[in-house]
């Protein structure tokens, strides 16, 4: 599994050479929502991400960033008890399509690095601001065992 993820990345970057679209980097926050929302009260996160063109519409690449779900206090049989920080690293693939000049509709999929790694997954409408900032949101989940910790939030990034 690791040498079609590395063949795939070499291939990606390969083609991308050629098409190159950019880097760009962002925050983002969010709200937590299903099994995240009983341990943590707000999500946030940076983005790091470089595409490549394949035509006009669509571009790919791969994207990264560290997104922190932090943990809150809760009540047990009368006893207060405080959740820690929950927190990931993703790897994955990304794909961005233009359905006007100023939207996009996009996912990102791959992996989720942490203490209870899982299949990570995330979903997005983007705003186009500007040439180089952007808008997004978007459904972001870490399939673990046991659960999915998950939010809905937004983000802002700036491509160059």
């Amino acid at each position: 599994m690791k040498n079609i993820l590395l063949v795939a990345a070499f291939a990606i970057y390969g083609l991308g050479t050629v098409n190159a679209q950019g880097f760009s980097y962002g925050v983002n926050i969010g709200f937590p929502v299903g099994d995240a929302k009983a341990m943590s009260s707000f999500s946030y996160g940076l983005d790091v991400l470089y595409m490549f063109n394949a035509d006009e519409d669509f571009t790919y690449g791969v994207t990264t960033g560290y997104q922190n779900y932090v943990g809150k206090t809760i009540t047990f049989l009368g006893i207060d008890l405080a959740v820690p920080d929950a927190n990931f690293i993703p790897l994955a693939f990304a794909g961005r399509y233009a359905v006007s000049d100023q939207f996009s509709l996009g996912a990102d999929v791959g992996y989720g690095i942490s203490d209870n790694g899982g299949f990570y997954y995330r979903p997005m409408v983007v705003y186009s601001l500007s040439d180089v900032m952007k808008i997004n949101a978007s459904y972001s989940g870490l399939s673990v065992s046991g659960g999915t910790v998950s939010n809905v939030g937004v983000g802002l990034m700036y491509a160059f």
